[in-house]
């Protein structure tokens, strides 16, 4: 397997070389990561060249939609769906709550969705706001000790009633990575739908979505190396058959159907800056194939990079008595974000460790079910120590080296 050029990806990214941020090591990527330099370019380009009416009867609008095209052809190609199986729209959360609408009006009283409480707010609150509408909200519930979310539950909890299950690809305090396909395919066999939050998940690797079988997938932009998009794959099936949610002249448009508003023409053009650096990295490491399995080894070999680094934290951290790792101990199946129940206000800790040039997060992280169910007072928080593939060793041990003083 092809080793990870921390070197080459790390030049793709200006904040490196941010004369403000030098000597600074970046710990809070789950709450957004640093943006790539493509992203920056067509962001800049779209601003001073193209900022018009895209798809008009003149060049820079031509190019406009055209770029804005672009983003989502090679984005939903990486994910192995459908060109208009993929949607832009304001964040994450608001693509949830719109998506939650269109349930409401599908469903009826007495139907039930399943929700976990391991998922961040988005994808659990919009769904069990149905329950004032007469839905049965049935929740698959984490084990209080691990975090874990046992499939054998789930199962529990499916009936002809159900329509969906909702859960996260990876949980942004727990971080252990739950077996998408296998429970898509129990819920299918339910008769079920499933909405998946990958926003925990995409960042380390794009995952092809029309493997897993998911019916919706929804991540962020901006926390995977782009703008300030929320991204949702909507499969045709499933899309055609909920109640538009848009403009009724944009109701044969797929695409178009779950983001009432108008796009943000710029971020979403941007967003092909995503895909200029994947393209990148498969280049670089000499990653081919058709863009689906060069996205595929792309996220094969970030995955890597972040196990290796994972697993010395992870032991540090398990081998501490004052303190308690939340979620896996092992770095396989879990993505490279770790919280921590400190003892103490989280957020008084992250303050303590910026003096030794750790960027760190504390608090609950939109994930207050989460925390509750292990035991973990909200109001105190969890500290919160995440990254991605370009971060380095050096970073890893600079880590090591303010928690021990720290902690």
């Amino acid at each position: 397997m092809t080793t990870l050029d921390t070197d080459f990806v790390r030049a793709q990214f200006p904040a490196f070389a941010e004369s403000s941020l030098r000597g600074q090591a970046f710990f809070e990527n789950a709450g957004g990561s640093f943006t790539c330099q493509p992203v920056i370019d067509r962001l800049t380009r779209f601003y001073r060249s193209r900022k018009v009416q895209p798809y008009g009867p003149y060049e820079a609008s031509r190019l406009a939609g055209e770029e804005m095209d672009e983003a989502r052809a090679r984005l939903a190609a990486m994910l192995g769906v459908k060109t208009d199986e993929l949607s832009f729209g304001p964040s994450t959360t608001q693509n949830a709550y719109v998506l939650a609408q269109a349930f409401r009006q599908w469903m009826s009283p007495g139907e039930a969705i399943v929700v976990t409480n391991q998922d961040h707010e988005a994808n659990t609150g919009p769904w069990r706001r149905l329950a004032d509408e007469g839905i049965e909200i049935r929740e698959w519930a984490i084990d209080p000790e691990t975090g874990h979310l046992n499939p054998e539950d789930l199962a529990e909890l499916l009936d002809e009633n159900v329509r969906l299950v909702c859960f996260p690809h990876c949980s942004n305090v727990v971080g252990e990575v739950n077996p998408v396909v296998e429970i898509t395919a129990t819920a299918h066999a339910a008769g079920a739908f499933v909405c998946v939050d990958g926003v925990s998940y995409a960042p380390h690797g794009l995952p092809n979505v029309g493997e897993m079988g998911a019916d919706i997938y929804l991540f962020s932009a901006y926390k995977t190396y782009g703008p300030h998009q929320g991204l949702m794959v909507m499969r045709k099936t499933l899309g055609e058959m909920l109640p538009n949610q848009a403009h009724f002249f944009n109701a044969d448009t797929l695409y178009k159907r779950f983001t009432p508003a108008g796009p943000d023409h710029a971020q979403v053009a941007a967003s092909a800056g995503m895909a200029d650096y994947f393209d990148a990295l498969a280049d670089h490491h000499g990653i081919t194939g058709d863009a689906a399995a060069r996205a595929g080894g792309v996220h094969t070999m970030m995955r890597a990079h972040e196990t290796e680094l994972l697993q010395p934290l992870l032991d540090w951290l398990a081998a501490r008595n004052t303190v308690r790792l939340l979620g896996p101990r092992s770095a396989q199946g879990r993505a490279p974000t770790v919280a921590v129940d400190v003892g103490r206000p989280a957020l008084e800790v992250a303050r303590e460790l910026a003096p030794h040039g750790i960027m760190a997060g504390g608090g609950d992280f939109y994930a207050r079910r989460a925390l509750q169910a292990m035991g973990v007072d909200p109001e105190r928080g969890a500290l919160r120590l995440s990254f991605v593939h370009y971060t380095s060793k050096a970073e890893i041990d600079r880590l090591l080296g303010a928690l021990e003083k720290t902690l």
